[in-house]
């Protein structure tokens, strides 16, 4: 099948599609007129890619789950190993993020929104700005 009937079927843009095809993680075959040719395996994968990539992962935490996908003899323990630490840097960023929106709540409640010129929140800014 050709790139926009994959594109189709596995929910990805063609450009992601040949991006990924760019960087190693899907290898479709040529056709005799030198176009790609998608099997469904590369369709699956794609699917793969896809739901990984929507999970947080990033492209080459794909490449390592496709590469344990790939290996039947691969330990279970192996890619929960790898969720795992992408469940902690997604908690981590949680913590970042609920930090920044405490900070950001306080200095929205620190400026009284008035027509005068003094405002808490650039102060803040200015104050904590690097130089």
């Amino acid at each position: 099948m050709n790139i926009g009937d994959a594109s189709d079927l596995s929910g990805l843009p063609s450009k992601t599609i040949r991006y990924y095809e760019d960087i190693g993680l899907i290898r479709p075959e040529r056709a005799t007129n030198g176009y790609r040719d998608y099997a469904t395996d590369d369709v699956h994968k794609l699917r793969f890619l896809h739901r990984a990539r929507s999970l947080g992962f990033s492209v080459e935490e794909c490449r390592q789950l496709l590469a344990l996908y790939e290996d039947k003899s691969r330990a279970s323990g192996d890619v929960r190993e790898l969720t795992i630490a992408k469940l902690a840097q997604i908690d981590q960023k949680i913590r970042e993020l609920t930090q920044l929106r405490q900070t950001l709540e306080h200095l929205v409640h620190s400026c009284h929104g008035t027509e005068r010129p003094d405002c808490p929140i650039l102060e803040e800014l200015s104050e904590g700005a690097a130089l």
